[in-house]
C-alpha cells in the first residue's frame, strides 16, 4: 500500500483514516458469518439429524439468499437510508442471528436430543426447534449479506481519487478472503473438535467486535446522501414505454426528450424510444421532467438497451455458478464419508474442504496477473478479452464435473467393497482436484464478467457490474437447489445416504448440460458486438483489469 501523506491522515472525514475501522469491522463480520455458515451442512446433519441431501439444499438456499440480499440492501441504501444506516441495522440483525444460534447450543429446550451420526433411530425433533433454527439462520444470512455490499460501497466512497478507491477495494477483498479462510479452518476446527457452543460464541464475539469497531469510526466517515438507485431509472424506462405504447414513434430525434445530454437514439428495441416522447404536462418550464415515471431521457433509454443487449451473455453464466453451488455443498457430503485424517490424530473438518476453491482461485489470480496473461500477450500480440476469459471458465467448469464424476465413481466402488461402513477407506484429498478446478475456473470467469460489464456499461450503470454478479450467483444457487430436487424426484441417485446413491451419474449429467451451455455461450458471444473495441483491446485503466 502507498505511504500516506500528512494531508490524507489529517482529514477529518473520509480518506485513509477510515481504512482501519472499515477493514477491521469487515474482518469481524466475515469471521462471524463464515464460522456460522461454512459448517452449516455438518451442523444440520450431526445436530438436527437432517438428511444429508436436505442439508445441502438448505445450504444452497442460504447461499442464494446471501447473494441476492446485497442487491436489495444496495437499492435501499442508494434510494433511502444510505450505507451507514444499512450497516449498523444489518450488524444488529446478524448479531441477533448469531446469538440465537449460540443459544440453540446452550439452552436445553432449544437443543436437539443427541443422536449418533448415521443412526436411523433418532428421537424426533420438535418443530419449534426447527423454527428457531431457521429464524436464526435467516437473520444471520440476511444481516451479513447486506453488510458485505454496503461496507464495500461505503469504503470506496471515502476516497475521491479512483486510484485510492482501487487500492482500498483490493485490500478490502484481500482481508475478506483471508478472514474467510480463517473462519473455514480455525473456527470450524473448534466446532468439530471442541464444541459447537464454543465455535458459535466465537462468532458472536467476532460480530460484536466488528460492529463496535465500525461504530468507533463514526466521526471519521464521510457519509454520502442517498442519490437514487440505478435500478429505479431502469424501471422508469419500462413503465414509461408501456404507458406510451400506443403513441406513434416520431420520425426525428428532435421530438424526443434529451435532458442535459444530446444522444442519438439507436434503432434496436425502438419501441422503448416511446418512453422519451414528450406529451403535454411531461416537462416543466425549466426543462426538467414533471412526471418522472412517464418521461425518460434518451440517455436513460440507451442505458436500458445496453443492459438488454448483454442479458443473453449474462444468462449463459447461470450454470457457472451452479457448478460452484454443487461442489460447495455435495463435496462436503462426500468428505463426511471419506477419510479426512492427516496423520493419526488430526482430522480436517468436512466444511473446510471448500477452502481449496478459494486458495486455487487466489493463487491463479496472482499467476494470471504476473505470469500467464503477460505470456499470452507476448505470444499472440493481444490481450485476453473478457469474453475469452469467460469462455475458458466455461470449459474448465464442465471439465471439473467430469473429474468429479470419475472421483465419485471410484469412491462408490470402494463403498460397495466395504458394506456396512459409513466411512469409505478413501482420502478426502481425492476431492481437491475438482475443487481446485472450480477455483481456477472462477478466477477466469468472475473477473472476466465484471470487466465486461464495467467496460460495456455507460457511466450511469457502472455500479451494476458487481450487482449483476451477485444476482447471477444467487440465481445459480437456487438453480442448484432446483436441479438437485428434480434429480431426487425423478431418479434414485441421491438418497439420504450418498453411499447408496449414484452421485457420479448426476455429475455426468452436469457435464452434458455444461457442454450444451458452453455452446449457447459461444453463440451469444459470436453475435455480441462490443460497445467500444478500443476499451476491450486496452482496458488497463479499468479497476478490474487482470
Amino acid at each position: 500500500m502507498e505511504v500516506l501523506s500528512e494531508a490524507q491522515i489529517s482529514r477529518r472525514t473520509g480518506g485513509w483514516i477510515t481504512f482501519p475501522f472499515i477493514i477491521a469491522s469487515s474482518v469481524g463480520f466475515t469471521l462471524a458469518f463464515g464460522g456460522l455458515t461454512s459448517n452449516l451442512i455438518v451442523y444440520l446433519i450431526k445436530e438436527f439429524n437432517v438428511v444429508s441431501i436436505n442439508a445441502a439444499q438448505i445450504s444452497n438456499l442460504v447461499n442464494g439468499a446471501g447473494s441476492l440480499a446485497p442487491v436489495v440492501a444496495a437499492i435501499i441504501a442508494d434510494s433511502f437510508l444510505g450505507c451507514f444506516t444499512i450497516i449498523w441495522i444489518s450488524s444488529i440483525i446478524s448479531l441477533l442471528g448469531a446469538i440465537l444460534l449460540a443459544l440453540i447450543t446452550t439452552v436445553d429446550s432449544l437443543k436437539p436430543t443427541p443422536c449418533e451420526f448415521g443412526s436411523t433411530s433418532c428421537t424426533p425433533i420438535p418443530k419449534i426447534q426447527y423454527v428457531v433454527l431457521y429464524i436464526a439462520i435467516a437473520l444471520a444470512t440476511l444481516g451479513n449479506a447486506s453488510l458485505r455490499s454496503s461496507l464495500t460501497t461505503m469504503g470506496a466512497n471515502q476516497f475521491d481519487k479512483p486510484k485510492d478507491q482501487g487500492i482500498f477495494i483490493n485490500w478490502f477483498f484481500f482481508f475478506v478472503a483471508a478472514s474467510t479462510i480463517v473462519a473455514s479452518t480455525a473456527i470450524l476446527y473448534v466446532e468439530d473438535n471442541v464444541s459447537w457452543k464454543a465455535g458459535f460464541f466465537i462468532c458472536v464475539a467476532a460480530n460484536v467486535l466488528g460492529a463496535a469497531i465500525f461504530l468507533l469510526g463514526t466521526r471519521f466517515y464521510n457519509n454520502s446522501k442517498p442519490e437514487g438507485s440505478p435500478f429505479t431509472s431502469l424501471a422508469r424506462v419500462v413503465v414509461a414505454s408501456i404507458r406510451k405504447r400506443k403513441l406513434p414513434l416520431p420520425s426525428t430525434s428532435e421530438d424526443l426528450y434529451q435532458g442535459l445530454m444530446l444522444v442519438e437514439p439507436s434503432k434496436t428495441c425502438r419501441f422503448l424510444n416511446r418512453a422519451a416522447i414528450k406529451s403535454e404536462g411531461d416537462v416543466k418550464p425549466d426543462g426538467s421532467t414533471a412526471k418522472s415515471w412517464k418521461l425518460c431521457t434518451v440517455q436513460e433509454i440507451e442505458d436500458f438497451k445496453t443492459l438488454v443487449k448483454i442479458l443473453p451473455l449474462w444468462s449463459s453464466s447461470f450454470f457457472l455458478g451452479t457448478t460452484i453451488g454443487v461442489q460447495g455443498s455435495l463435496s462436503i457430503l462426500q468428505a463426511l464419508v471419506m477419510d479426512r485424517h492427516i496423520g493419526p490424530n488430526f482430522q480436517i473438518p468436512a466444511g473446510s474442504m471448500s477452502v481449496f476453491i478459494l486458495l486455487s482461485s487466489a493463487l491463479f489470480l496472482a499467476l494470471f496477473d504476473k505470469v500467464l496473461f503477460p505470456a499470452w500477450k507476448n505470444l499472440s500480440g493481444k490481450s485476453l478479452t473478457p469474453l475469452q476469459r469467460i469462455g475458458v471458465g466455461h470449459v474448465l467448469n464442465f471439465l471439473c464435473m467430469a473429474v468429479s464424476a470419475l472421483v465419485e465413481s471410484k469412491r462408490l466402488n470402494l463403498a460397495k467393497s466395504n458394506p456396512g461402513s459409513i466411512i469409505v477407506p478413501m482420502s478426502a484429498f481425492w476431492l481437491v482436484p475438482q475443487l481446485a478446478l472450480v477455483g481456477i475456473a472462477e478466477a477466469f470467469h468472475v473477473p472476466g464478467q465484471v470487466s465486461l460489464y464495467y467496460q460495456e456499461f455507460p457511466l450511469t450503470l457502472k455500479n451494476l457490474a458487481t450487482a449483476l454478479i451477485s444476482v447471477l450467483v444467487g440465481i445459480a444457487f437456487y438453480l442448484t437447489t432446483a436441479v438437485i430436487d428434480v434429480v431426487r424426484r425423478t431418479t434414485t441417485w441421491l438418497p439420504g445416504n450418498i453411499n447408496d446413491g449414484r452421485l457420479d451419474k448426476m455429475y455426468g449429467v452436469l457435464v452434458v448440460v455444461g457442454v450444451v451451455n458452453f455452446g449457447y455461450y459461444v453463440l451469444c458471444a459470436w453475435f455480441y458486438k462490443y460497445r467500444n473495441i478500443k476499451e476491450v483491446v486496452d482496458h488497463k485503466d479499468s479497476p478490474f483489469h487482470g
